[in-house]
């Protein structure tokens, strides 16, 4: 697992020992960016279950202005990799649980231009932060938010007032990416 590109391309990030963080795959992270393309520039990003840290740092690296990351169990590890790749100072990690952290960063008016939702499948949480999303002001009106989650969970977005899925992305046999931005920006009604 690398950085693609950008200021910190080539640095290898480091993965915790066993199978309970499972970062996203060079291959589908490239895809990503690739769908992303100039729309990492300049935002401040998200970084949900971030694990490893791998794709806030992959946004960082190719410009985006600050990232927030947040995750309990691998704080230490994101912390690590971000004073690897240099880009610590465009870094905030989060030792806490995700839907507290969420709750707080509301609380503060905080909203964000990327946001990424990474958490591991078959456990409700990807359901569970969206609804939360989409009843908050976190995701800014021309955000975009990337959740990835099982194939097989398709059938399980939950029902949502603000938030539109744009577009959707399979990858194997297992992974699916699924984009989603708030309804008013989609149909041309934003600023």
């Amino acid at each position: 697992m690398r950085i693609i590109t950008g200021t910190a391309k080539g640095c290898r990030l480091k993965a915790p020992k066993g199978q309970g963080t499972r970062p996203t795959a060079d291959r589908i992270k490239e895809s990503l960016f690739n769908i992303l393309g100039t729309k990492v520039h300049g935002r401040h990003v998200l970084d949900l279950f971030a694990g490893t840290g791998n794709l806030g740092l992959e946004a960082l690296s190719r410009g985006a202005a600050h990232a927030v990351f947040v995750d309990r169990a691998t704080a230490p590890l994101i912390r690590e990799n971000a004073l690897h790749t240099r880009l610590d100072g465009k870094a905030d990690i989060l030792k806490s649980d995700v839907f507290s952290s969420l709750a707080r960063l509301a609380g503060m008016g905080k909203t964000f231009g990327l946001v990424f939702c990474d958490p591991p499948y078959h456990k409700g949480l990807w359901e569970r932060a969206l609804l939360f999303l989409d009843a908050s002001e976190l995701l800014s009106e021309d955000g975009i938010l990337v959740v990835e989650h099982g194939l097989d969970e398709e059938g399980r977005i939950p029902a949502l007032g603000n938030l539109v899925r744009v577009r959707a992305e399979r990858y194997g046999h297992t992974t699916q990416i699924s984009f989603f931005q708030r309804q008013c920006y989609v149909r041309g009604d934003g600023n």
